[in-house]
């Protein structure tokens, strides 16, 4: 059973959008260990965005993002996790519907996007290295394409996501905002659960 390690207060909260929740030191560095040793052993493939190759890897579980496709299901090595994250997210478990495993190779970034719209709640754990999340206001593209001429798109808000720790989009940060993860400098695999939208 995963044990939350209570890390000690910041000294400064992150400035992050309203629904979007951050906790360092979620897992231990031995589960961390046991988590990585399992994803090490699965097969991963190319994923495909807007009709180019993502430089990271992925390992879809559960619900697919497309009607038709199957995913095997959730592996058990993942349902501790799945369950104290729902916990902390005060959702049941089994509403996490999706699971997805990003391998991130150092050099590897996933550009700015929101997550499909079937999905609602989004956690997620960071693994082995830290990275940068980037958020800014979500415009869809037929806004985009109503404006005389491109917005300045900049980043509103920005967190360090260490290793172990763990996030919760929602709310407001999961239906008004984008993110994005510039290229990582060492290898780092990240593991995100979905609810469906009811």
């Amino acid at each position: 059973m995963l044990k939350t390690v209570t890390a000690a207060p910041l000294l400064f909260e992150p400035d992050l959008p309203p629904g979007f929740v951050y906790r360092d030191d979620f897992i231990t560095r031995d589960e961390e260990s046991a988590l990585a040793a399992e994803i090490s052993a699965l097969t991963f493939s190319n994923f495909e965005m807007r009709g180019a190759i993502a430089r990271r890897r992925v390992a879809f579980f559960g619900q697919s993002y497309t009607a038709g496709d199957r995913h095997p299901p959730i592996p058990e090595f993942l349902l501790p996790l799945r369950a104290q994250l729902g916990e902390w997210a005060d959702v049941a478990p089994a509403a996490f519907a999706m699971a997805l495993i990003n391998e991130y190779r150092p050099g590897a970034p996933i550009g700015w996007h929101r997550d499909a719209p079937q999905y609602e709640i989004i956690t997620g754990i960071s693994l082995l290295a830290q990275c940068r999340m980037k958020l800014r206001p979500y415009m869809s593209p037929s806004e985009l394409a109503s404006q005389p001429r491109p917005p300045s798109r900049k980043t509103t808000h920005e967190i360090t996501l260490e290793p172990r720790s763990a996030y919760i989009i929602s709310g407001p940060a999961r239906q008004r905002f984008e993110h994005s993860i510039p290229p990582v400098t060492e290898m780092r695999y990240s593991i995100t659960f979905r609810t469906l939208r009811s």
